[in-house]
């Protein structure tokens, strides 16, 4: 996944090399908080899970609706949290900067959410596997983490990510893979740890999102990777304002 982008800015100018999307934006970094603190509060209580982890029983039967909310924001282990974490900063930081900070929270959310549902309503299917998921708590942001995949798999279809941190493959291909996966999991899995249908859901949300028609939170995405690429063309062009009020007007 990690890349290196080479930037020169002038033939005077120093080469400054840069791991990764850059620095942590303000939405993905109160995500990170977030997760943080809530693991640790986790370790303290571990019966934080049992209340905060999405159990489609105590949903439906109890009215524990804040689950679908708050089970993303909690983790079955340490390793667990660290590589949805990872994913968040590689995927997420990019996709705020074009979004802005409030659609790319909206769409984070929107994603676990999706994620919440496919869970549940999986857990209401008539196969052996439903009753395991309906009474087991389901935790991670991997639902959110795979919507977030799905939208830096459209919107940057040829950037390589390297899979299993080996080889290089395009971006589109790679969010294919993965739903293939996921789907093939979903479906042999007798069920455990990994909530794969929430997996899935995620990534079908965060697709759904984008290619909805026009208006809503489709279009406004849409507009603000318009703008990015616009200004970002200005800047490699080095574009200037000049002459009677002339000069770009972006909103």
């Amino acid at each position: 996944m990690p890349y290196t982008d080479v930037v020169a800015r002038s033939p005077y100018s120093r080469v400054s090399y840069q791991f990764g999307p850059g620095p942590v934006t303000p939405a993905v970094k109160a995500l990170l908080i977030a997760n943080g603190v809530s693991f640790l509060v986790q370790v303290a209580l571990p019966s934080v899970t049992t209340v905060g982890g999405l159990t489609p029983a105590a949903v439906l039967e109890s009215f524990w609706i804040w689950q679908p909310f708050t089970y993303m924001f909690l983790h079955a282990g340490l390793t667990h949290l660290v590589f949805n974490m990872l994913a968040l900063w590689m995927f997420g930081v990019e996709l705020e900067r074009i979004w802005g900070t409030r659609a790319f929270a909206r769409f984070y959310l929107l994603c676990g959410l999706g994620a919440a549902a496919a869970t549940i309503g999986a857990a209401l299917l008539p196969f052996g596997f439903a009753d395991f998921l309906y009474l087991t708590p389901t935790v991670g942001a991997s639902g959110a983490i795979y919507g977030l995949l799905a939208a830096f798999g459209m919107m940057f279809a040829d950037r390589p990510i390297y899979m299993y941190f080996l080889f290089p493959v395009p971006a589109r291909i790679f969010v294919l893979i993965t739903g293939a996966i996921t789907l093939l999991l979903s479906v042999t899995s007798s069920g455990g740890q990994m909530a794969h249908l929430a997996h899935l859901g995620g990534l079908v949300t965060g697709w759904a999102l984008l290619m909805r028609g026009r208006g809503g939170l489709a279009a406004e995405l849409k507009y603000r990777y318009t703008k990015w690429r616009l200004q970002r063309a200005r800047r490699r062009f080095d574009v200037h304002q000049g002459g009677r009020g002339g000069g770009w007007n972006v909103h």
